[in-house]
């Protein structure tokens, strides 16, 4: 088992697959640092590993340079290695693994060289058909250089390349290949692509500054590099950037889509909006949801950094009980190796959070969180405020009871080492230890993006949009 994946299981927390980013500077400037950057601003969607690759749209057609590594954005790249990295177009990766295993080969962005030139790709999401594709190409005599999806795909978008006239017609010919969650940004000699499932599993959004185009997960990368946004890219879109500004090709968009949910409830930062929603107000809707659902008697409301705080406040305004900040995260916990041992996984929870026993002591708490996975670490914590004194704990869970696992880029585990899916909301309850527990009603989940978009809520219900694979293709390809 690789070492992320034991990390997984133990830290009790979900994770995303990646965060893309890329930028074509029409007046040649270099992109290196604005790539970084905006890596930088999407941290949170991937810890593992990061990459740049760079291509100067003037200079020699094959040459890519590109720097990439296990570890975070500041600790892969160094003012040195950032300066080294000269072009006007690039594109950027930071990843969490969900298929594929956690090592330097596996770090994007992935660079193919082949008889059109070269090819760079940054992907977020999770196909699921790339074991089948991949056997296909093994069989005609693909040599694989990593065990991702992401892999898969730029071999199909190199091939269709010899067959059509550009690389935007090659992306779409792959598109009608590949199946499930992509957003992808692909960097050309002379032209940068962004591509979107047609589900619009995973968020793109096009941002501008000056005479630059941009690409990239989510909006909170386009404030850190001062862009405006312009628009997100739709659900099966393509989006092609040259020196001449951008086509649109919606030829593979659909009527039907499912925008992940969980990028509102958890994964994307508060300060994003995505798909004209904003992720802070659905966070604030999700805690009035709660307090409606679930008033309880109680002192104050506090949530679960981070992304439980947002939730608490709804919860705190739509019920009049005071809101109040009863953790005191530490920021600078990277990625957390847990050792497989009792007592190494109890400390990794108060490594990262701390109570305010002046907070609590005394007082009956609302505590809001995101989600529970496995229950343990909400047990931990539920633990903390009592033995800091606090009367009760009402627990309230700004998502529904996770029942299924998912194939589109999230890590939920399978079924059976979800805690909802064997216990009732009562053993829940009491496993916790906590005075009563109430989760968003997944009914409701709609009224979070104040839009009638569609979305997936397939972790929650079993509804999969597309049909879910009878193979696990959430481990690697190199089992």
């Amino acid at each position: 088992m690789s070492e992320n994946k034991l990390s997984s299981m133990l830290s009790d927390e979900l994770h995303e697959e990646c965060g893309v980013f890329g930028i074509y500077d029409l007046d040649g400037n270099d992109v290196a640092s604005s790539i970084y950057y905006g890596l930088f601003a999407l941290q949170h969607r991937g810890q593992e590993s990061c990459g740049i690759a760079v291509s100067d749209t003037n200079g020699p057609k094959g040459k890519v340079s590109s720097v990439k590594d296990m570890g975070l954005v500041n600790e892969v790249f160094t003012p040195e290695s950032i300066e080294g990295l000269k072009g006007d177009i690039g594109v950027g990766h930071v990843r969490y693994s969900t298929a594929g295993a956690s090592t330097r080969e596996n770090t994007q962005p992935l660079v193919l060289n082949y008889v059109k030139g070269t090819l760079a790709l940054a992907h977020n999401g999770n196909l699921i058909n790339a074991l089948e594709l991949r056997h296909e190409l093994e069989y005609t005599g693909a040599i694989f250089q990593t065990t991702i999806d992401s892999e898969v795909i730029a071999y199909h978008i190199a091939r269709e390349r010899l067959k059509v006239a550009n690389v935007e017609s090659a992306v779409k010919n792959a598109m009608h290949k590949i199946q499930g969650a992509y957003s992808l940004i692909i960097m050309s000699p002379r032209k940068l692509i962004g591509a979107r499932d047609p589900f619009g599993f995973r968020p793109l959004v096009i941002g501008k500054r000056d005479n630059s185009y941009i690409l990239a997960s989510e909006t909170c990368a386009l404030d850190a590099v001062s862009a405006e946004f312009v628009r997100d890219v739709l659900p099966g879109e393509i989006v092609t950037i040259t020196k001449d500004g951008i086509v649109s090709d919606t030829s593979m968009c659909q009527q039907e889509t499912a925008r992940c949910i969980f990028e509102y409830i958890y994964f994307a930062r508060p300060d994003s909006c995505m798909d004209g929603v904003s992720v802070y107000n659905s966070r604030i809707m999700a805690g009035k949801i709660l307090a409606q659902t679930y008033p309880v008697d109680a002192d104050i409301v506090v949530g679960v950094p981070d992304s439980g705080n947002a939730a608490a406040l709804g919860y705190s305004e739509e019920s009049g009980i005071p809101y109040g900040m009863a953790f005191v995260k530490n920021s600078y916990v990277g990625r957390t190796f847990i050792k497989p041992k009792q007592s190494v996984r109890e400390s990794s929870v108060k490594i990262k959070l701390n109570v305010l026993k002046e907070v609590v002591k005394g007082k009956r708490v609302v505590m809001i969180d995101d989600s529970i996975v496995r229950g343990t670490t909400s047990e931990r914590i539920v633990r903390m405020l009592k033995n800091a004194g606090a009367t009760e704990v009402h627990v309230r869970i700004s998502s529904p009871p996770f029942l299924y696992p998912c194939y589109f880029g999230t890590d939920i585990p399978s079924d059976d080492q979800l805690i909802a899916h064997n216990n009732t909301v009562d053993q829940i309850c009491d496993m916790l230890g906590a005075n009563s527990l109430g989760y968003l009603d997944v009914e409701r989940l709609g009224e979070m993006l104040g839009s009638d978009m569609g979305y997936c809520s397939a972790c929650f219900t079993g509804n999969y949009p597309i049909e879910p694979p009878k193979d696990n293709i959430r481990g690697d390809f190199d089992q």
